[in-house]
């Protein structure tokens, strides 16, 4: 019969001892955090689709260096046609309306976020089926670009679009979900 030897106890650990080295901590939690609040009051997804949009919405944001809260709210095409004409003045659908309610600032990295965003169900589903991808993927880009939008990111410019694109590809990448927006642009 083989006995071991009891384990050896380890001297009282003090509250340092239970934090990771500060380069440690930064690779491997968000710095900062950003509340994700969906809502889908018409029950156009299904209950594991609206659980997976809001986990894939919060974990694709974490990588980002703000703290702050958005809200979004999953409309159709005929909500988002009153909406896009009474805040834009433009008639039809479209697949995002952000409201940035958030104190301007310079520094879009310390920006407390505080946003409002409407995004087009309709829409995404035209553009998932097109693509070939999940709807809450694509649902999901609408909310990282209207998060974007708020951090000072614009597609107004052919320079700025590639900017924000990309962006958008490598916050996409982080939570492993191949680039969605450069798919549909074959010339890119």
């Amino acid at each position: 019969m083989i006995m071991e030897e009891p384990a050896q106890s380890s001297p009282p650990r003090n509250e340092a001892d239970d934090q990771p080295p500060p380069e440690t901590k930064a690779q491997h939690a968000p710095s900062a955090s950003i509340k994700v609040d969906v809502f889908d009051a018409l029950n156009l997804l299904s209950k594991p689709a609206f659980a997976l949009l809001t986990d894939l919405a919060t974990r694709a944001l974490a990588s980002l260096p703000n703290e702050g809260d958005i809200r979004v709210c999953i409309v159709d095409d005929q909500r988002m046609s009153i909406a896009h004409e009474k805040f834009s003045g433009i008639t039809g659908t479209t697949d995002v309306l952000t409201f940035d309610l958030a104190p301007e600032t310079s520094s879009f990295n310390q920006k407390i976020i505080d946003t409002d965003l409407t995004i087009c169900y309709d829409e995404a589903i035209r553009q998932a089926t097109k693509l070939n991808h999940p709807v809450e993927h694509e649902l999901l880009l609408y909310i990282i670009h209207g998060t974007l939008h708020c951090l000072g990111y614009n597609d107004h410019d052919d320079a700025e679009y590639q900017r924000m694109h990309k962006k958008e590809d490598e916050l996409l990448a982080k939570i492993n979900i191949k680039p969605i927006f450069f798919t549909q642009e074959p010339n890119s």
